[in-house]
Order: C-alpha cells, then structure tokens, then sequence
C-alpha cells in the first residue's frame, strides 16, 4: 500500500529570499491567469482547448519577447508545473464523476501565492535548497519520513512555508478498534456521537469583533495608502490565526475519533447547497436572509467539510472506513420505534416521539438515527438498497415495493 503524506514547515527568510519568492510566485500567477485566459475565450468561441504542451511551448515563446521577458527569471520548473496545474484543473472540471469541481479561477496577488518543484531541491537537517534561492532553513517540529517527491513553497499572511510531498510504502493497515460510531453535525454543537457524547462549536467571535472593528477603520483610510497597507496586514494576521486554530481543533478532534473507531458513520450532507445565499433575484426575491447569512456564517466557520477530509484520510491510513448515508428526516425519526415526525421535534435539542414518547437530545438522537442506517448499509451491501430498507421511516412509491419486498 502507497501513503503520500505531506509535512509542512515554516521556512526562517530574510529580505532577499522573499523577494525572489514573492517574484516566482508573481510570476506562476500571472503564466497561470494568461493561460486561463487563453482557454476561456477558446471555449466561449467554441474552439479546442489549450493542453500542456503548447502551452508549455506558447510560454517558451512568451520568455524570448521584449514585454514577458521576467518569465525567465523563475525556475523553468515552476512554471511548467503552473501549466500541468492548470490542465489538471481543467480536466477535474470536465470529469462528470466530479461534480462539485467547477471551471478554475484566476487568481489574485496575496492569495494563493506558491510555486512547486519537483526535482532539483536538497533536504538536509533543518535546511532545505530549492533552485535558484539556495539553502533555506525551516522550523522541523519532526522527522520527515518516507521519499520525498516534491515541494512546494506557499505564503500564508506574512510567513512562508514549505509542504514537502513524500510517498512510502506499507502494509496494510488493521484497525486497532473494532467499534462502529455514529456522527450528526451541527450548529450548537459541533458533532454529536450516538453514543452520547460531543464537542462544543469552534469559538472565534473574538477575533471576528477585532476584524469588524479593524475593517470599519480600513473603509476610512486612503486605499493603497501605507496605514491602509498596515491595518490589511493585521486583519490577514486575524484571519491566519483564525484558520489556525480550526485547523488545529479539527486535527485533534478527527485524530482521537479515527483511532477510537473503526467505522464512522456521517451524514452525506451537500454543504455547498446548504449554505447558498438566500437572497434571490428581482423577480424571487429571498425570505429571512439575514438569518439565512447568519447560519452560513456559521456552518462555514465550524470547517464541516474538513473535518470529513481529516476523518477520511485518516481512517485510511489507520485501515477504517468512512461510511455516508442519507440525511433526510435523522433527527425527525425516533430510534426506538422508528416512527418519522417533524413534531416530535420539539426545538433544537428537545425530541420526544409523539407515537412512542421516547425523550431524548435532538442532536443524539440523529447521530442514533446515522449510525442505524450505516448497519443497514453494511448489511444490505449498497446505498440505493440501504435507503430501501427504511420502511418503517419512510413511505416509498409503488415502483418501489416490489423491491422492498
């Protein structure tokens, strides 16, 4: 079994390095938003789409001109690597078994700043050489382990860091546990378990009243003027610490369950579609969407979609599994007599089955309600079957009887 694995550093710069990398970064910005644009007008003019090679030609071409000659001051490599990025992006984008993958973007000066290598680097001790720059110390808080593949060198506010790609090969991975759990997400909690347990939401409402205050202060400067420039750099400062402690909570969170469980059973939940602006247009206009904003604002920051990505990678590396299973009505059906009704949910945390009377928190009794439909898609082997085999919740078609049956 191949594992690739990333370790990611902060790299110890001075003046003269993050002037060059700032410049290989400007430059894999602007090689990738040219080549963007060439393609997108191709498309809208129903043309055939521009493919690595003769871009990567069209961009050798570009470096011998008077006006894109500072494309040759970069690494060959790094550019050619824009180009491959690119066409990956492109064919995600196409590839009807992504759905969620959209046309890529172009990008913008301080997001996303990077460039990779991959060949010509040195990893020694605590330093590392990448073309052109040189030696480079960086920050190892531990052994980097496996071969190391390629490296990429991002900006994040004002540091930047290194994330070196390594690959190894193992055995397959047995499970040290043998348990079956249940997880309903949620907003006054940030996950329920079926067996009880949970963990309070991710607070970051101070820092968000620090950067309101700072953007009210922003929208009065002179933009682009060296205290607007100062006070942009403390709110990136505030969002990076921000996106750090998400991080960091998710990691201990998604670590502890992954090795407490063999198989987590979470909710095939479409984030993408929940937190869709509710404003409408001039003809349907929105209801309720300062509310709707609100709940966005706070499925968004609660980071559902990594905390599935952290579970999933790790379980594999641990040999468990992830298992999706559908949402519709979890916290509506009481797990005692599976009997489905939106009035036995009384609020956000009271449930109380109106048929049976089982009382219990609202959030435990969806994570139950998960994790029994997780059993029946073990046991009926596919998900169409495992959504049959909830009768008892559900009223289905008569085409879908005999099937039942």
């Amino acid at each position: 079994m191949i594992i690739r694995k990333a370790y990611k550093y902060r790299l110890n710069t001075n003046a003269e390095t993050e002037q060059l990398m700032s410049q290989y970064a400007g430059n894999c910005r602007y090689l990738w938003n040219k080549s963007l644009a060439l393609n997108l007008y191709h498309l809208q003019n129903n043309q055939p789409m521009i493919w690595y090679q003769e871009l990567d030609w069209f961009s050798k071409l570009w470096k011998k001109s008077d006006d894109y000659a500072f494309l040759k001051l970069s690494p060959a490599q790094t550019l050619q690597q824009t180009l491959k990025q690119l066409e990956r992006a492109f064919k995600d984008a196409f590839d009807k078994k992504q759905p969620l993958k959209k046309i890529p973007t172009f990008k913008k000066r301080g997001e996303r700043d990077s460039f990779s290598f991959p060949q010509g680097f040195k990893i020694e001790g605590r330093r590392i050489f990448l073309p052109k720059i040189g030696w480079v110390n960086f920050r190892k808080s531990r052994d980097i382990e496996g071969t190391p593949k390629n490296v990429t060198v991002s900006r994040q506010g004002k540091y930047w860091f290194v994330s070196i790609q390594v690959e190894m090969e193992t055995s397959e991975p047995i499970h040290p546990a043998t348990s079956m759990i249940g997880m309903d997400m949620g907003v006054k909690r940030l996950f329920t378990l079926s067996n009880g347990d949970f963990e309070a939401p991710i607070n970051v409402d101070c820092f968000k009243n620090k950067i309101k205050r700072l953007q009210k202060r922003l929208a009065k400067k002179v933009k682009f003027s060296n205290n607007w420039r100062k006070l942009k750099e403390k709110i990136n400062r505030l969002h990076t610490k921000i996106a750090h402690i998400r991080h960091d909570i998710l990691h201990k969170f998604s670590t502890t369950l992954s090795k407490s469980h063999a198989i987590i059973v979470l909710e095939n939940l479409q984030i993408k579609n929940m937190t869709k602006s509710a404003k409408g247009d001039m003809d349907k206009p929105g209801s309720m969407v300062k509310q709707k904003s609100g709940l966005n604002r706070v499925i968004l920051d609660q980071g559902w979609g990594l905390l599935k990505t952290f579970l999933e990678y790790k379980q594999l590396w641990l040999g468990g599994q992830v298992m999706y299973v559908d949402p519709k009505y979890t916290s509506q059906t009481c797990p005692v007599c599976q009997h489905a009704n939106k009035l036995s949910r009384k609020s956000q945390s009271e449930f109380e089955c109106v048929l049976c009377g089982h009382e219990e928190h609202a959030d435990v009794v969806g994570a139950k309600n998960v994790l029994g439909r997780g059993h029946r898609l073990l046991a009926c082997g596919e998900k169409d079957v495992s959504l049959l085999c909830e009768a008892g919740t559900r009223q289905f078609s008569n085409e879908l009887e005999p099937a039942v049956a």
